[in-house]
């Protein structure tokens, strides 16, 4: 916490600060980065003429003469009652749990972010808190500066961020397609403390995105898992004409990391936040850890497709191997005439889906429909965690930009205690994002 304080202390410094001024030529549309996980800044030009007229900021940012502030903040709330068969009930009396209806709050966050006006160099500070609601616990999320390095067609981030496995793991959790992540994306920490690399090549079409990161600041909370780890996620954009508002995304994913203590678990909630884990390996011995896997994404107007699939390979010199594996697809699709954006600028990420008109002002606000299937197996040799399959056909609606309402319904199978089970998920979701 200490170490976070005064990283937050020398962004503020720096912040207020006068180097040399930036100049960005008016023409400049396209959105900056405002940390790594698809949140910006429109660009604009530092000079007198800008500081004197400002229309163009968002209620909720502001600028100075050396530096601009964003303050945002988030909540999301979810609600599951569950209707379970016979086996089904029977596997949970083995794991000594009892599922009831509930409504738990997921995340509430905070945040303030900016860009430093007068430097020759893109540069942002990003500070951001929040509380756990399965944890019950507050946390600092992605905290630390943002530099661009123009020659290397990117940027850096510098501090405490998403590791760049998976092009859903990285996206805002505000931002997603579906109610929760896939299951196979567990294993994979949710952050980090180290530097990224994100960059686009317009020519190739080509983007990459690497991390190193160290457990020095983090050790000890719940997130972190490994003492160090090495991230790459890189990809094709085959190809990207926002008129037509079409997309076609391929990448791969790789991550190489040393388990805490040369030890782990593998555990995964059903995509379900106030659902307990249900699949678990339990701890078991392991020396070093990689993660691979593949991601294709197409969209074409209201439609989109894609997929993702890993496999975690454990390895240690005292014990066996292990080898977990899964994967999902996942559909959507706008009932009103709209299209999930992309961006380029911002590490190749979908972003958050625009709102023409919202029912706050006699609209209907945007309407999308999405049906995800997935499936994490846990079981290998002598370890036999279990394998959850699910189907979770929903729907999107939101109500204005910063506002989101989700109807879920979830069919799952787990495979555990050599029995079959079968449980449906009756969920809903309300979202609150000033972000």
């Amino acid at each position: 916490m200490r170490s976070s304080i005064l990283l937050f202390i020398t962004i503020a410094q720096i912040s207020v600060g006068r180097i040399y001024a930036q100049q960005l030529k008016p023409s400049d549309t396209i959105p900056l980065p405002n940390g790594t996980d698809g949140l910006t800044f429109n660009p604009r030009r530092a000079d007198s003429t800008f500081l004197k007229v400002r229309s163009d900021l968002p209620f909720n940012e502001f600028v100075g003469i050396d530096a601009t502030l964003k303050i945002g903040a988030g909540y999301i709330g979810d609600f599951t009652m569950y209707a379970q068969d016979d086996i089904f009930k029977q596997q949970m009396d083995s794991l000594n749990l009892d599922l009831k209806p509930k409504f738990q709050t997921r995340d509430f966050r905070i945040l303030g972010s900016g860009r430093i006006l007068k430097s020759k160099r893109y540069l942002a500070y990003k500070f951001a808190y929040m509380y756990d609601g399965d944890q019950k616990v507050w946390m600092i999320r992605e905290t630390g500066l943002t530099i661009g390095a123009p020659e290397l067609k990117g940027t850096f981030f510098i501090g405490r961020t998403k590791e760049g496995y998976s092009t859903s793991k990285v996206m805002n959790g505000h931002s997603g397609v579906g109610y929760e992540r896939q299951m196979a994306l567990d294993p994979v920490p949710i952050l980090a403390d180290g530097i990224k690399y994100f960059g686009y090549y317009p020519k190739s079409r080509l983007f990459l995105n690497v991390g190193v990161y160290v457990d020095w600041l983090s050790k000890g909370q719940k997130f972190s898992t490994f003492s160090y780890q090495y991230v790459a996620r890189a990809g094709w954009v085959a190809f990207n004409n926002p008129e037509k508002e079409s997309l076609l995304h391929i990448a791969g994913n790789f991550r190489y990391g040393k388990p805490l203590d040369g030890k782990f678990t593998v555990k995964s909630r059903p995509e379900s936040n106030p659902t307990p884990q249900l699949i678990n390996t339990g701890e078991f011995v392991t020396n070093n850890s990689n993660s691979i896997g593949g991601e294709i994404y197409f969209s074409n107007k209201r439609f989109m497709i894609g997929s993702e699939i890993m496999q975690h390979n454990f390895y240690s010199d005292k014990s066996s191997n292990h080898h977990f594996k899964g994967g999902n697809i996942i559909v959507s699709y706008f009932l009103t005439r709209n299209h999930r954006p992309y961006n380029t600028s911002i590490g190749n990420l979908f972003g958050f889906v625009p709102v023409k008109k919202s029912v706050f002002k006699g609209g209907t606000g945007e309407i999308e429909f999405v049906f995800q299937a997935s499936m994490f197996d846990l079981n290998d040799g002598s370890i036999q965690g279990g394998k959850f399959t699910r189907f979770t056909p929903m729907i999107n609606w939101y109500l204005a930009r910063t506002m989101r309402f989700e109807l879920i319904y979830g069919y799952g199978i787990l495979e555990r205690f050599k029995l079959k089970g079968n449980v449906q998920f009756f969920e809903t979701r309300i979202q609150f994002s000033f972000l």
